[in-house]
C-alpha cells in the first residue's frame, strides 16, 4: 500500500498536482477479482494512507457496496466518478469493469493489477 500511495503522489506531482486535495478514485476494494471479501485487502490501507495525506478518496466496486471498517464508512460510487478524479487506481481487476471506457475518461491511471496491459495509453502508469 505504501508503494502504491507513493506512486500516486509522484504521478500527481509529475502532472503538476499535489496529493493533498486531489480526488483519487479506486477501482475495487475487494481482496480478489470478482468477490465481495475485503478482509486483508490492500485497498483499505491505501484508502487510509491517501486520506491521511489529504486526498479525497472514492471507490467503485460492484461486489462491495459499503465499506465499514476502523472508522471508515464509504459507499461505492458510479464508475463515472473515474472521469472526475485526478487519479484512478486499479486495485482489484474485476471483470465487470469496462477498462476501455475508464482509459478514455480518466486523466491519470495507476494500474496496480496490470489489468490494462492490452491498452496503450500515455495516461497509464503500470506497477
Amino acid at each position: 500500500p505504501h508503494f502504491v500511495v507513493e506512486k500516486v503522489q509522484n504521478a500527481l506531482n509529475d502532472n503538476g498536482k499535489a496529493l493533498k486535495g486531489s480526488r483519487v478514485h479506486l477501482l475495487a476494494v475487494a481482496y480478489k477479482r470478482d468477490i465481495d471479501d475485503v478482509r486483508e485487502s490492500p485497498a483499505l490501507d491505501i484508502i487510509h494512507l491517501l486520506q491521511r495525506r489529504g486526498a479525497e478518496v472514492s471507490y467503485t466496486d460492484p461486489f462491495v457496496p459499503v465499506v465499514k471498517l476502523d472508522g471508515l464508512n464509504m459507499q461505492t460510487q458510479d464508475i463515472s466518478m473515474a472521469a472526475d478524479a485526478d487519479c484512478v487506481v486499479v486495485v482489484t481487476d474485476h471483470s465487470a469493469f469496462n477498462y476501455g471506457h475508464v482509459i478514455d475518461s480518466a486523466k491519470l491511471i495507476i494500474d496496480k493489477r496490470n489489468a490494462l496491459k492490452k491498452f496503450l495509453s500515455d495516461n497509464i502508469i503500470r506497477l
